[in-house]
């Protein structure tokens, strides 16, 4: 997946502090909107696109998997976005 640039983007979420590049990996920034959904629940989004390859086996049936880099798991919700508009 690659990252997109979610729809009403009010934020950019950068490597943690003590991200180390060469024992970790790259760390991508990541644009996000901050949001309360229901003027009550904490929310952020992102947008990921899939790649051709990706999108081929999403086609054949392959299921996507969330990954969460910690040892408890969040709440969480995947979902689909809209089609994006052609804005001229």
């Amino acid at each position: 997946m690659e990252i997109a640039r979610i729809s009403g983007c009010n934020k950019v979420l950068e490597a943690p502090r003590n991200w180390d590049e060469e024992r970790d990996g790259k760390c991508m920034d990541l644009p996000i909107r901050v949001e309360v959904l229901n003027n009550s629940l904490p929310s952020l989004s992102s947008a990921w696109m899939p790649t051709a390859e990706e999108l081929a086996r999403l086609n054949a049936g392959a299921p996507v998997h969330l990954r969460i880099i910690s040892q408890s798991h969040p709440p969480v919700m995947l979902e689909v976005g809209e089609v994006p508009t052609d804005a001229g």
